[in-house]
């Protein structure tokens, strides 16, 4: 073989090993985005599943680089109230709004190890999670697709598993 051929192989193995040889990035930096909220399914401690927002529900989960984060989760078919002022709904109405969604913010911080997210929640519609840190396992994460799971739903009622893909 020519000098230049050994040369131009041995340069394209180097460059493909140092490649395979990069670290995947960190779960923080792959977290950091905007997220469509897919389904939420709740495994309840006997084995049975459940769907607190419906099978079709609408949402949003957004992670900043500077570790803040907002979580929009509401069911598709939440009524609307029939006097068209959020001020002067019914009790019925009400009461079914807030069992088919909620909405959370505060910051975010990442276990690398444990594979984890914790939320630091500053404010809630559900306000008894205001100051409350919620840890969830990281079961999935791809470029487009993050799967977590909240292991205790609702003190007991069971683990909640939720599917986001990254809005293009």
């Amino acid at each position: 073989m020519k000098p230049r051929t050994i040369a131009a192989m041995l340069a394209l193995a180097l460059s493909a090993g140092a490649a395979a040889a990069q670290p995947a990035p960190a779960l923080k930096d792959q977290i950091v985005g905007t997220w469509n909220f897919v389904v939420a399914e709740v495994s309840a401690p006997d084995g049975k599943k459940s769907f607190p927002f419906g099978e079709t529900p609408k949402g949003i989960l957004i992670f900043t680089p500077d570790g803040h984060f907002a979580q929009i989760h509401v069911a598709a078919d939440v009524p609307k109230i029939a006097s068209n002022n959020r001020m002067t709904g019914t009790p019925e109405e009400y009461a079914a709004i807030m069992k088919r969604s909620i909405s959370v913010f505060g910051t975010w911080t990442v276990d690398e190890a444990n594979k984890t997210v914790t939320y630091n929640i500053v404010s809630a519609s559900f306000p008894n999670w205001e100051g409350e840190a919620q840890t969830r396992t990281i079961d999935k994460l791809t470029a487009d697709e993050f799967v977590n799971t909240n292991p205790n739903v609702a003190g007991g009622r069971g683990s909640a598993s939720n599917l986001y893909k990254r809005v293009k």
